[in-house]
């Protein structure tokens, strides 16, 4: 099992299960889009105040589900960039069981730093890629 050097953990919530009573599979992108803006906030990369002053946009995501996750389940969901290109980085994530280590999902986001107010892409901040590649131990001929 890879390693996460960043974990968030989540609370299933009842809205989020569905008539089987387990976790609806919309609910994992969800999950994944909060670990991103918590990773986002720990290394600095966002503020708070408004998402449009922070251009990162998702381009594509996949996510393979693995098995269900029920009400009480005690989750965390691992992020990590694995790829950083001039304008876009790969995100990968596991959602698993914070205690035993239960892998219920994995998947992968393609983000495009985005410039909200000019509506066009931009390359990924120097700042960002600086952070990023600090943080993750990435080889910077990324």
């Amino acid at each position: 099992m890879d390693t996460f050097r960043f974990y968030h953990p989540i609370e299933v919530r009842y809205g989020d299960l569905d008539p089987q009573g387990h976790v609806n599979n919309a609910r994992f992108l969800t999950y994944m889009e909060q670990a991103r803006v918590a990773y986002y906030k720990q290394l600095g990369m966002w503020p708070g105040g408004s998402f449009t002053d922070f251009g990162a946009i998702l381009a594509e995501v996949r996510v393979t589900f693995l098995a269900p996750i029920h009400w009480g389940d005690p989750l965390r969901v691992g992020m990590r960039i694995t790829r950083l290109g001039n304008k876009s980085m790969t995100a990968e994530y596991r959602i698993e069981n914070a205690q035993d280590g239960t892998e219920f999902a994995d998947g992968t986001a393609v983000l495009v730093a985005y410039d909200y107010y000019k509506a066009c892409t931009m390359p990924v901040p120097e700042a960002w890629r600086k952070k990023m590649i600090e943080f993750e131990g990435l080889d910077t001929a990324l």
